[in-house]
């Protein structure tokens, strides 16, 4: 079947959406030292989800212009930034100690692409197309690299001797920095270089190829930061308000990081959740799986370089109840895609292992 050549303007709600957020923002913060009001803390959720929308637009204009996987990367790069910046700002900010905001923030992560948008997508994809296609030598070559460096990073920590307790010594961390970024680095020059064709969509020749023209990739180039940054600084305004909800509530604290990855991977989770529904789970996979190494291993090292120079211990190690889940986690998405073929029922199963996720967060 000849490829069908399509081109769409820009829309001007995703010019606009940014913009607002950015205005809200400001008004927000403004406002910080006498608290966010009522209504602003209202107003800032359905603003927040027209920044995200707006950031996947784009972030999908710049993908067809620059092919995939790179626009997979720019996508899973740019929300990290966000996640890192979120995490470092809760640093910063905590007093001097322990903190586990960053492992709760990179295991939820690690959760919500394994489980949470992994499973919507297969459910999606499967009961819209019934059965899906992809590359399974890239899936097994990331959830590799990821079960390798999640091990390292957050069940490790809690049996080394140097250090007592679920952190590592400040030469452990280094060593996982090292190793970390090491491994990521690999991990993009076989998808961008040596092993290129393994990241591709499968039967590509017979789908609708997007026009993009250089004015819309001019914009979606200035917009899509634009975009991320609105939703980072959305996300700011609601994180104390939240936070105080949480606690108030009587719910963990660990729940802060969930929210934390919950919101910064909205922008990737809806652009790999209309991947699946167009039928290109090779792409939707590309996204998941890349927004969670990109967590895994830019987090980490981030954090770990920076609690080494405060003299904060970083506690790393999860629970036990955790660990099995994180370790369930690995074992069924590699079931899942190794094969390179997906149904609902594969979706169903990550849920149901996702909501076991959510159960144990708010009631250990």
């Amino acid at each position: 079947m000849a490829s069908e050549n399509t081109k769409t303007p820009t829309p001007v709600w995703t010019i606009l959406a940014p913009l607002v957020a950015l205005a809200l923002a400001g008004v927000a913060i403004s406002q910080h030292d006498a608290g966010a009001a009522p209504w602003l803390v209202i107003l800032s959720v359905p603003v927040l989800f027209a920044a995200v929308f707006a950031a996947v637009h784009h972030a999908e204009t710049v993908a067809h212009r620059v092919g995939q996987p790179f626009g997979s990367i720019l996508l899973a790069l740019a929300v990290t930034l966000i996640e890192v910046s979120l995490i470092v700002s809760l640093l910063l900010s905590a007093p001097a100690g322990e903190s586990a905001v960053a492992r709760d923030t990179v295991f939820a992560a690690i959760m919500i692409v394994l489980n949470g948008i992994l499973g919507v997508s297969l459910l999606i994809g499967g009961i819209r197309h019934h059965r899906q296609k992809m590359q399974p030598q890239s899936a097994t070559a990331a959830l590799g690299v990821l079960a390798t460096l999640a091990i390292l990073a957050l069940v490790l920590p809690n049996f080394t001797l140097a250090v007592p307790g679920p952190v590592y010594a400040p030469a452990q961390l280094i060593f996982v920095t090292v190793v970390s970024l090491a491994l990521y680095g690999f991990f993009l020059y076989s998808q961008t270089v040596s092993h290129r064709e393994d990241y591709a969509e499968p039967e590509a020749a017979d789908r609708c190829h997007v026009v993009v023209d250089r004015r819309a990739f001019g914009l979606a180039l200035v917009l899509l930061p634009l975009a991320l940054v609105a939703v980072f600084l959305m996300a700011e305004t609601l994180a104390d308000p939240v936070a105080v909800g949480i606690a108030h509530a009587g719910l963990p604290e660990a729940l802060v990081g969930v929210a934390i990855a919950m919101v910064v991977l909205m922008p990737e989770g809806v652009a790999s959740l209309r991947a699946a529904r167009e039928n290109r789970l090779q792409t939707s996979m590309n996204l998941a799986l890349g927004s969670a190494l990109a967590s895994l291993c830019l987090t980490i090292p981030t954090v770990a370089m920076i609690s080494v120079v405060m003299g904060q211990n970083l506690i790393l190690g999860l629970a036990a109840e955790h660990i099995v889940l994180l370790l369930l986690s690995l074992f069924m998405a590699t079931l899942t895609l190794a094969t390179g073929r997906t149904t609902s029922l594969q979706g169903g199963i990550h849920l149901v292992i996702f909501g076991a996720f959510l159960t144990l967060s708010a009631i250990p």
